[in-house]
């Protein structure tokens, strides 16, 4: 067979497909992957997919023909046990040996589990694809108590779809104050004011030791505090699926190691999406994204010198979230920032905060703010005018000249 061969079934993988194939690439495509839908878009599975707004057609990356109409060798249900990368060949869940001319590793991700008594009792869910979607959904029709563990963006998103759809909601976070990993203090205090004004009720500080029901979870115990539940959804966190790589002698930290081209230790052998931990140009610095953007552009990267093409991956991070009527749009990662503007008004729910290192632009949190998050990707690294910054009267357009 040889040609280029894919491990992996998510939009990483996707795009690597269609990138192959906008490139001129006319030889064998074959593509593994895990679950038995063609790549799909994750982010909405949190969202319009969890609240019934998306059907699957809205979901898909692109439609099942897309594939068949490019002569792309869709092997789904069909997982890569092993590489051998001196052979050039894979081995398959179905058995057999496959040679590739160059192989791409785009394997994503997984939920962290949380392993404590009670966690295998009913009713306890973890959301990453279609068909976890598809059990909570059912579940939500009958339930009444949702707990959710986690106060990151998905266990966010998940309660304003559910406290929207009238259950009673919780959200369990074992930190100090939800988003804490992710943003400043003053956007978390913004987010758990907006969930708590929809009647969800967090609860922090909170160490979940155990599940309690009989044979359905019906209670959840931190300490001395118990909360009802019929039916939990846990989110604490996800963890790069490396497991093939590392049987393949890749070079592995946080993920699978990967240079500027999107190449791992091995020749031939590429990387893209959740599972890589990549150099960053314009931030100095490696990283492993958990990133729609990330994954798509590392993708075409691969697929570009995949094909004998000389690409390199330097983009900005950013990254959004949709919360009720809110969407939260960010460039760069506010940590990086020493100081703070905000324009915009906070109690409008219409603002942007920008984080700046010695006045230079590194980061912004735009909230139903477009054009403040459009603007800051081309602002990115610039000195600019804080006072003009921060007021809505100048055109943003003008701090780039």
């Amino acid at each position: 067979m040889a040609g280029m061969v894919i491990a992996g079934g998510g939009q990483a993988a996707g795009q690597a497909v269609a990138s192959l194939r906008q490139a001129g690439y006319k030889d064998a495509i074959t593509l593994f992957g895990a679950e038995t839908y063609p790549p799909y878009q994750r982010p909405p599975l949190s969202k319009q997919y969890l609240s019934g707004e998306y059907g699957l057609d809205r979901v898909y990356l692109r439609p099942e023909k897309f594939y068949a109409d490019r002569d792309v060798d869709l092997k789904l249900g069909v997982t890569v046990s092993g590489i051998n990368p001196a052979a050039h060949t894979i081995s398959t869940s179905e058995g057999n040996g496959i040679t590739y001319d160059k192989l791409l590793i785009a394997t994503g991700s997984r939920p962290r589990i949380l392993d404590i008594p009670g966690s295998d009792l009913d009713g306890i869910y973890y959301l990453r694809t279609i068909a976890d979607v598809d059990a909570i959904r059912q579940a939500m029709q009958s339930a009444r108590n949702l707990c959710i563990i986690g106060g990151g963006y998905i266990g966010l998103e998940v309660a304003s779809i559910a406290v929207n759809s009238g259950l009673n909601v919780n959200v369990l976070e074992m930190e100090s104050r939800v988003l804490k990993r992710v943003t400043t203090p003053e956007m978390s205090e913004f987010y758990h004011e907006l969930h708590t004004s929809h009647g969800v009720n967090i609860t922090l500080n909170s160490t979940v030791e155990r599940f309690a029901g009989k044979n359905k979870v019906a209670e959840i115990l931190c300490g001395d505090s118990r909360f009802e539940a019929d039916l939990v959804i846990v989110g604490i966190g996800i963890l790069p699926n490396i497991e093939l790589a590392e049987k393949a002698g890749l070079e592995c930290d946080n993920g699978i190691l990967v240079n500027g081209r999107c190449q791992t230790s091995k020749p031939d052998i590429y990387a893209a999406g959740d599972c890589t931990n990549h150099p960053n140009p314009i931030l100095g610095r490696r990283l492993r994204l958990e990133s729609v953007p990330n994954a798509m552009e590392q993708a075409r990267v691969a697929a570009t010198n995949m094909n004998g093409g000389d690409s390199i991956y330097d983009s900005v991070p950013w990254f959004w979230s949709d919360q009720y009527d809110l969407k939260l749009q960010m460039v760069g990662f506010s940590s990086d920032g020493d100081n703070q503007v905000v324009r915009g008004d906070r109690k409008s729910s219409q603002f942007a905060v920008f984080y700046l290192k010695d006045d230079a632009v590194v980061a912004v949190d735009a909230i139903n703010s477009p054009r403040e998050f459009l603007v800051c990707k081309r602002l990115y690294g610039k000195t600019v005018d804080t006072g003009k910054l921060q007021d809505p009267g100048v055109d943003l357009k003008s701090l780039m000249s």
